[in-house]
């Protein structure tokens, strides 16, 4: 594992391996703010969202998140799974509380610290549960308003990006929920139409990706013209 400063001036991490980066290197924070805050979080009408992440990796969506919540003052239930978590000496190399807020430091270390495989509340408004699993064989309860995909590439992990696994988050996403993701390849858009997804392709973030993909669950209106 490799440490790798981005474009705009954050870090992520480079998976020899995998031949993969955690991010975007045209900049980490960047995407993560554009995808899963701005046309995710900011984008959701529920007032106190359940949000399942898919892909916890360097704990970057997760804290823009809670941070997002402080400022809103919407309650936030965080739920998110990692096959491979990362050690806290990777975590602490990475800044980021000084690179974003360096006022919310202790929030940072609080979400990295909190025990796995059971919900721990590390503020007032964010309470976040750790699934250390494997996202491909777990079974997730209903009731979701939003869904960060962040899961390695198609071409890399090609397991994690199938019809069965939409299908699967479409059914426990509540009604007018959102999947969000910086995939935008014409397969992932139609797994996610077949699943039952009303798909947006949406401007990519500034000088990263041109096109990511929102993905929102509207069956009301579809059973009526029905």
């Amino acid at each position: 594992m490799e440490i790798e400063k981005t474009a705009d001036g954050s870090y992520t991490l480079f998976v020899p391996e995998l031949d993969e980066h955690y991010h975007s290197v045209k900049g980490a924070l960047t995407e993560s703010e554009h995808i899963f805050i701005n046309m995710g979080l900011k984008h959701s009408c529920a007032e106190n969202p359940h949000i399942l992440e898919i892909g916890f990796g360097t704990g970057l969506n997760a804290f823009l998140t809670s941070i997002e919540a402080k400022k809103g003052k919407r309650n936030i239930f965080y739920t998110t799974i990692e096959k491979y978590p990362l050690d806290m000496e990777t975590i602490k190399l990475l800044d980021y509380p000084n690179l974003i807020a360096p006022e919310e430091n202790e929030l940072f270390y609080s979400i990295h610290n909190a025990g796995w495989n059971s919900p721990q509340t590390v503020s007032k408004h964010f309470t976040i549960e750790k699934i250390e699993g494997d996202f491909t064989e777990y079974r997730f309860r209903e009731g979701y308003d939003i869904i960060y995909f962040d899961a390695f590439a198609p071409e890399k992990q090609p397991e994690m990006w199938s019809q069965k696994l939409f299908d699967s988050l479409f059914s426990i996403l509540n009604e007018n929920g959102i999947l969000t993701t910086y995939c935008a390849k014409g397969a992932v858009r139609r797994m996610l139409k077949t699943a039952g997804f009303t798909v947006e392709r949406l401007p990519g973030p500034p000088g990263g990706k041109r096109e990511i993909l929102r993905g929102t669950k509207i069956t009301i209106n579809k059973t009526e013209n029905e």
